[in-house]
């Protein structure tokens, strides 16, 4: 029971790495509030010791801070919500530039903002932000996520600069390609399905996707007492993606 007493929020949990970490988190003693803009996603975890479930969209600032209000002993922060948009600069248009900085970034500053007074308050408090390898290196066609996920290390680095002194840790986790639902989706709307899943394989090194149980093991990590003297760092999870 690492996490015994710590109260964490998670984001996008219905599915993937935010739903696997929401699981860990609760099995290892927290007390998680599991969010997704999902109702039907977030089903599945139902019934689950020391887990309860809310429907949040990250995109509606007054449901952000309702819902950070509803759990004043917050003290672990897991922003997970995110999306991927695919294409290079020449592909892009203005409203999906805003719509992923609205959802990868804004919402991470919405939620931070929110819960900062809690956090400080409680003592002890962990944020934890989903970057992505493709915030550190180049990928092609990932132009407007690549920017994004960029911003997220930034702000991470930030917000760990502010509130270091007052006991506060942020810090951000760099998947390679991760092995979920959302994949799946993108996977299957390619020409040739198959090709497309070897590509995402053959790109990491380790000859094989990442697991969303082992980012999750990471998030639990940096929500316990373990990663005390951890702060402003990038933690990366990729299959030797950044050899």
């Amino acid at each position: 029971m690492r996490l015994e007493g710590k109260h964490a929020l998670v984001t996008a949990a219905g599915q993937g790495i935010g739903r696997a970490s929401a699981l860990a988190l609760a099995s290892n003693g927290a007390t998680v509030l599991a969010t997704d803009v999902n109702p039907q996603l977030l089903q599945s975890l139902v019934g689950i010791p020391r887990l309860r479930t809310a429907v949040l969209n990250v995109l509606d600032k007054r449901a952000v801070d309702d819902a950070v209000a509803s759990f004043p002993l917050l003290n672990v922060l897991f922003n997970c919500t995110g999306m991927v948009h695919e294409g290079s600069i020449l592909d892009a248009r203005d409203e999906e530039w805003e719509a992923a900085f609205a959802l990868n970034v804004r919402s991470f500053y919405w939620l931070i903002q929110a819960s900062l007074p809690h956090l400080l308050n409680n003592g002890k408090g962990s944020i934890i932000n989903m970057s992505s390898i493709v915030g550190v290196k180049g990928l092609p066609n990932r132009f407007i996520y690549s920017a994004t996920k960029a911003a997220v290390l930034g702000l991470t680095k930030s917000v760990a600069a502010d509130f270091v002194s007052r006991g506060l840790r942020c810090n951000a986790i760099c998947p390679g390609t991760v092995d979920t639902p959302s994949l799946a989706q993108r996977i299957a709307k390619a020409p040739d399905p198959e090709k497309a899943r070897k590509a995402f394989v053959e790109r990491q090194p380790l000859g094989r996707l990442v697991t969303p149980e082992e980012v999750a093991s990471t998030v639990v990590f940096l929500a316990s007492e373990e990663s005390a003297s951890y702060t402003g760092e990038i933690f990366h999870i990729n299959g030797g993606m950044t050899l």
